[in-house]
């Protein structure tokens, strides 16, 4: 299963694919509307829209296309949201996108920065990439910050899945003078 940090660790954070026990404690991240406020989508029925993610993920883990990882926090063991290196295409172009969402507990407490910036180390330090995007809403300016703060720059503006979106992007080069971890726990 390429491009999965099973089994990784960040200071507060522990990875691991995500299995079918998760669900009822994902199923909340549908439930709550402040969740998908960026999307271009209504969330009718939370739990098919569960089911559906839950469906993407193990397609992308069974057809090497990355996938989300499981955010579980050191201190409780509860699950705070996913995050993880997908195998994208934007427009005609195949790329390695940094996803991430988070659970409302799990927010505002950068953990979405310190996911990312994991993923970022793992892809890098394992020459998965020259480059990185990371997909955003443009109005999602919560992700928007976690992408900047990990080095990343605007790159450019377009229609993804029905979105405006903004694609952030760094370069190995970028990473490796700004954000590349003095030890090698990657």
């Amino acid at each position: 299963m390429k491009f999965l940090l099973h089994n990784e660790q960040s200071d507060r954070l522990i990875f691991r694919k995500i299995t079918l026990s998760d669900f009822d404690n994902w199923l909340e991240f549908f439930k709550d509307p402040t969740s998908f406020q960026h999307w271009n989508t209504v969330i009718e029925n939370p739990s098919a829209e569960c089911e559906n993610w839950y469906k993407k993920q193990f397609h992308r883990y069974e057809n090497d296309l990355g996938g989300m990882n499981a955010l579980i926090e050191k201190e409780t063991g509860r699950l705070i949201g996913h995050c993880g290196l997908l195998v994208q295409s934007v427009g005609d172009i195949t790329e390695l996108e940094i996803g991430y969402s988070l659970l409302s507990s799990g927010r505002n407490k950068g953990y979405a920065t310190e996911a990312a910036l994991k993923c970022m180390n793992v892809a890098f330090g394992n020459n998965y990439a020259n480059s990185l995007i990371s997909i955003i809403s443009l109005t999602n300016t919560p992700s928007a910050n976690v992408a900047l703060k990990n080095g990343m720059n605007a790159e450019k503006q377009t229609i993804y899945h029905d979105n405006v979106v903004t694609i952030f992007r760094i370069d190995k080069t970028k990473w490796q003078h700004t954000n590349q971890p003095s030890n090698k726990s990657i």
